[in-house]
């Protein structure tokens, strides 16, 4: 049986078809020891039964959405305590300012709060499930479990945020001017009045990772038809912009007699960070230019099947001699039954081999990750995220053995960008 080179072989791996011949223990041969030194595979890919840690602390859940707390807003929320604090001073004493110039902090990020629900209601009624709203050391995020699919409503969604924020530095504005305050709750709100203005205006300015940069995408998106020319008119503008915030923040922080060092580092952060993100999103669409030209076929490495009993030295062994990158383990009649586990097979030393079988360093054969070897793009990936496992076994359509993928070999591939 014939196939073709596979994209996936390199190093010690032999490209070719995956000889089907049952290695018998009886009919061993000494290891070297250094047989079938295929790449690595990540822990991460090995079990994905444990369920994922939340983003943070949980706060609730409001209008279905779950939203945390990142650590790292504790950072944040000192910093603006200590930056407040001398407004605080002007109306209040200590102890009572530190928890006056603490309360902004809150409702400053209550406000964000405010924002990122904007985002979340808006794309709940366009019918986009919502994962979460996770608030953090640069503000909020709100994560979506897929995106739009339309331009009009990707452009709604990323508007709602800067809106809100809008809204509230006009109910603020109002407040502030209709009614008469105690010194105290006017500080408040004359501040986060300027804070929800300054974080709407700045939200659209047009590049990502900012809402702004989001419209611009969705306008890209609708005049020429394509979301990735838009993601990528978006990210490069991005990109532009951070290193005028860079510029602005640095210009604005030495116009005075002394350089403001906390606000040379603070627009540091936030540059670095857009930069950072943009550059992602760049990335991410070389990425999916190459779903497409992912086919398990040409990712397959030549796999040679054994009994369980075989030792794992002679298994290495014979995989050496076949020029081959993994080893199936099958039962007497021929058929699949484990994958042996290059992880597994990499933590028995040298010495050990001779005397561990490959059924011990194997994992038992499932329905995810019994693949077919025609599998190709979307479907492929999703097969192999789904699963969760480290390798799998391709198959023909009549149910023979083709080879073994293995998800490391698929992330180079995507990461070749």
């Amino acid at each position: 049986m014939k196939s073709p080179a596979r994209e996936g072989d390199n190093e010690p791996i032999t490209p070719g078809p995956a000889p089907v011949e049952v290695m018998d223990p009886r009919l061993g041969d000494r290891s070297d020891g250094n047989a079938a030194r295929a790449t690595s595979i990540d822990d991460v890919h090995e079990d994905r039964s444990t369920p994922q840690k939340p983003p943070g602390i949980t706060l609730g859940t409001v209008a279905g959405v779950p939203v945390y707390l990142s650590r790292s807003w504790f950072l944040i929320a000192l910093l603006i305590t200590f930056a407040f604090l001398p407004a605080a001073r002007s109306v209040a004493s200590q102890p009572a300012a530190t928890l006056i110039a603490f309360s902004f902090a809150v409702f400053l990020y209550a406000s964000v709060l405010v924002h990122e629900l904007g985002h979340a209601i808006t794309a709940k009624v366009f019918g986009l499930p919502v994962h979460s709203i996770v608030l953090h050391l640069l503000g909020g995020v709100t994560q979506l479990e897929r995106e739009a699919t339309r331009p009009g409503a990707s452009f709604l969604i990323a508007a709602a945020g800067p809106l809100l924020s809008l809204v509230l530095a006009a109910a603020g504005l109002g407040a502030l001017t209709l009614t008469d305050l105690p010194p105290v709750p006017e500080l408040l709100l004359r501040a986060l009045t300027l804070t929800n203005l300054t974080v709407g205006v700045f939200n659209l300015l047009p590049g990502l990772p900012l809402d702004g940069g989001f419209l611009v995408r969705a306008a890209v998106w609708k005049i020429t038809g394509r979301d990735r020319t838009g993601t990528l008119a978006a990210a490069h503008a991005g990109r532009a912009l951070a290193l005028l915030v860079l510029a602005g923040g640095c210009y604005l922080a030495t116009r005075g007699t002394g350089v403001d060092w906390m606000a040379v580092i603070w627009t540091a952060v936030l540059s670095s960070f857009m930069w950072i993100t943009a550059t992602q999103s760049i990335r991410a669409e070389r990425v999916r230019d190459r779903i497409p030209l992912l086919q398990a076929r040409r990712l397959g490495r030549r796999a040679v099947a054994v009994t369980a009993a075989t030792p794992l030295a002679q298994a290495l062994a014979d995989a050496s001699r076949a020029g081959a990158g993994a080893l199936v383990v099958v039962d007497h009649d021929g058929r699949p039954t484990a994958l042996v586990s290059e992880r597994a097979v990499h933590a028995v030393p040298e010495n050990r081999r001779p005397w561990i079988s490959a059924g011990e360093v194997s994992r038992a054969l499932t329905t995810a990750t019994t693949l077919p070897a025609d599998l190709s793009g979307t479907a492929l990936i999703d097969a192999v995220r789904d699963s969760g496992a480290a390798e799998h076994l391709l198959v023909e359509p009549g149910g023979e053995i083709y080879g073994v993928l293995s998800t490391r070999d698929l992330e180079r591939l995507l990461a070749q960008t």
